[in-house]
């Protein structure tokens, strides 16, 4: 049984935790970004855009990001 346990796999709690971490880090940049220009800019299509170009840059770094994150420690 302790074999098992030790295969090197992440179990689910630990995916579903460091996914929602992940979203965490994508999404809050880019809301935040929509929301500042919004109110900035006072248009919604301007701003919508800046807060998407800003969720695929925060995207690109959650590559790198969820490597490191979900990856099993042997300890």
């Amino acid at each position: 049984m302790t074999s098992d346990n030790k295969t090197g796999k992440l179990t689910m709690k630990d995916i579903v935790l460091k996914g929602s971490i992940i979203a965490v880090i994508v999404t809050v940049p880019s809301i935040v970004s929509f929301m500042v220009f919004w109110m900035i800019l006072d248009n919604l299509i301007q701003a919508a855009i800046i807060g998407g170009v800003i969720h695929f840059i925060a995207m690109g770094f959650s590559l790198k990001i969820s490597k490191k994150l979900l990856v099993k420690r042997d300890s």
